[in-house]
């Protein structure tokens, strides 16, 4: 959730943004920071690493919006029925690793809840049941094309 929160003050969106809104903080930003506008070396370095923050932010605030979310369900779906190979939980980040390659997080899973997926076996039903729709949630990484 830190991470969100800090993707959030760094482009200056606020949680209700669609998602054309969002883009359009982005590429102001991004022209701002652009590495290319700046000759000294130092700046050039130095909005380097702004840029690079920029888009490490809006892919993350991109993964999690609702428009996103809904573009990608059918995608999930079949992801999720190849099911769950491996996960991580680390600080209420749960990044679930799939048969077909790919991982998605799920943000702000209380301990309790992880508690009970472990206890489940880490079933799909349970996904989507307690996961989707009740935690944000991202692609981290795309299926293995077989």
């Amino acid at each position: 959730m830190k991470e969100i929160i800090e993707s959030r003050k760094l482009l200056g969106a606020t949680p209700g943004l669609t998602l054309k809104e969002l883009n359009a903080l982005y590429k102001g930003l991004m022209k701002q920071h652009h590495p290319d506008r700046f000759q000294d070396e130092g700046q050039r370095q130095e909005a380097e690493a702004m840029s690079q923050r920029i888009i490490a932010a809006y892919k993350l605030l991109e993964g999690l919006h609702p428009e996103t979310q809904e573009a990608r369900a059918e995608e999930f779906e079949r992801t999720l029925s190849s099911g769950i190979a491996n996960w991580q939980y680390k600080g209420q980040l749960l990044t679930l690793k799939f048969g077909d390659g790919s991982e998605h997080a799920f943000y702000g899973v209380a301990n309790k809840t992880y508690n009970k997926f472990v206890n489940t076996d880490a079933t799909p039903r349970f996904v989507r049941r307690h996961l989707i729709g009740a935690h944000p949630q991202r692609k981290v990484t795309s299926a293995v094309a077989a």
